[in-house]
């Protein structure tokens, strides 16, 4: 089983404390799915001493300690590792894979047209297909800041989800579909939606997910 420490969005009180070490002493990895500063963020990695996994979100700007990439919005931060548009395995188990930012609607950073992340969703069909190839099956969690149109999105022109996603969604069937962007004040609010074999998990704030990756398949399997 792995536990993973998904926030997104917000600052917490509980988490931005040195009581974050005795509360989540069981968690394997931190997940942000974005907009959340850098300083927040690597103090619960090194807190914890655990990796961090991230995606940028709309209202992020590029990081200024960036440590590789030749795009600074997309380069990763010296702490962590920029998922976005990458699949990495965690734990030698745990294939993790993600998209940045939210709809255009004013032209700032990680904002895209639903072409767009059409056309970057597609992209990773190849490595996709290699997971399957390799592991059995093509990923576990699908990490975004945005969610998917019409699912856990809103209305307004800013927080319109991506149709992209419902196709990666239904065609590849990840454990979960982690995202944020979308702020939830309300105790009512809807938090977690399954979409085909998904479970949609809106991390505003944060959230612990529990995943058991399935046991690795050698090629011979096949």
């Amino acid at each position: 089983m792995i536990r993973i420490l998904a926030v997104s969005d917000v600052e917490l009180g509980q988490l931005y404390s040195s009581s974050v070490k005795d509360r989540y002493s069981d968690v394997d990895l931190v997940l942000s799915l974005g907009d959340l500063p850098m300083y927040y963020l690597d103090f619960i990695s090194s807190t914890l001493n655990l990796p961090l996994y991230y995606v940028l979100g709309n209202h992020h700007a590029a990081p200024s300690r960036a440590r590789s990439g030749t795009d600074a919005l997309s380069a990763d931060w010296e702490s962590g590792v920029n998922i976005h548009q990458r699949n990495q395995l965690f734990d030698g188990r745990l294939i993790v894979m993600g998209m940045e930012g939210s709809i255009r609607y004013n032209y700032g950073p990680a904002q895209y047209t639903q072409e767009r992340m059409w056309r970057m969703c597609i992209r990773r069909v190849p490595s996709l297909m290699m997971n399957y190839a390799l592991r059995g099956r093509y990923l576990d969690i699908f990490a975004t800041h945005s969610p998917p149109f019409k699912i856990q999105d809103a209305d307004d022109p800013p927080h319109i989800g991506f149709k992209a996603f419902r196709w990666f969604l239904k065609t590849f069937r990840p454990q979960y579909h982690l995202h944020g962007h979308i702020h939830l004040y309300r105790q009512d609010a809807i938090r977690e939606t399954v979409y085909y074999q998904t479970r949609i998990v809106n991390c505003y704030g944060y959230q612990v997910i529990e995943i058991d990756p399935p046991k690795r398949r050698e090629k011979s399997e096949f």
